[in-house]
């Protein structure tokens, strides 16, 4: 049975993406620049899926992983976000960036328990490649903190969709038939990414 307490954190986490007008101050374009942060991670297919694939894949392990892999992913993401501001180098950030969707993608495909260290891994490098394209693409004139804060928190949503995803379906299915359903969305998502990777 799904517990209404997760439910309840996510849907206020949700809530906190309402860009609010008091950001925006005079001088610095505060609220623009949470706008820009929340938007960037849904801009386009290869974060989507990413950050929606460390969410399935969460709770596809379940346990501990549930809360550390969307939690490593989040801080590599700050990490490379903060590389990305800062103009420091991050070689194959494109490469890094398809590769993570391929992997997350496959692990989704396989997810014995086993895995679960790689995954924990493979989300906190993940993180760090998309956090420093997050970064480095900073609109010039936003404010570095609200436009973290917005890519964060944006990611932290997707995240969320993805657990609540499986726990939707184990709650509905059979564990074999929910099983089986995230493993063909893993299949999607690694071969959406191999296409955006040879697009």
């Amino acid at each position: 049975m799904l517990s209404r307490k997760p439910l309840a954190a996510l849907a206020a986490s949700a809530a906190l993406l309402v860009p609010f007008p008091a950001l925006a101050h005079t001088g610095v374009d505060h609220g623009h620049s949470l706008v820009q942060g929340l938007a960037h991670p849904v801009g386009g297919p290869d974060h989507l899926l990413a950050m929606v694939a460390v969410g399935l894949l969460a709770a596809r392990f379940g346990g501990r992983s549930l809360w550390a892999l969307p939690a490593l992913f989040l801080g590599g993401m700050l990490a490379g976000g903060l590389m990305g501001m800062a103009g420091l180098a991050l070689p194959a950030v494109e490469p890094g960036i398809l590769a993570s969707v391929v992997l997350l993608g496959t692990l989704l495909c396989l997810a014995p328990q086993a895995l679960a260290p790689a995954g924990m891994l493979l989300a906190g490098l993940s993180g760090l490649f998309h956090g420093y394209a997050h970064g480095a693409e900073m609109p010039a004139a936003g404010s570095a903190l609200t436009y973290g804060l917005g890519f964060l928190l944006s990611t932290a949503t997707l995240h969320g969709l993805g657990v609540l995803a499986v726990l939707g379906l184990q709650e509905k299915l059979a564990r074999p038939a929910a099983a089986t359903a995230v493993r063909v969305a893993g299949l999607a998502i690694g071969v959406a990414g191999v296409g955006l990777a040879v697009a």
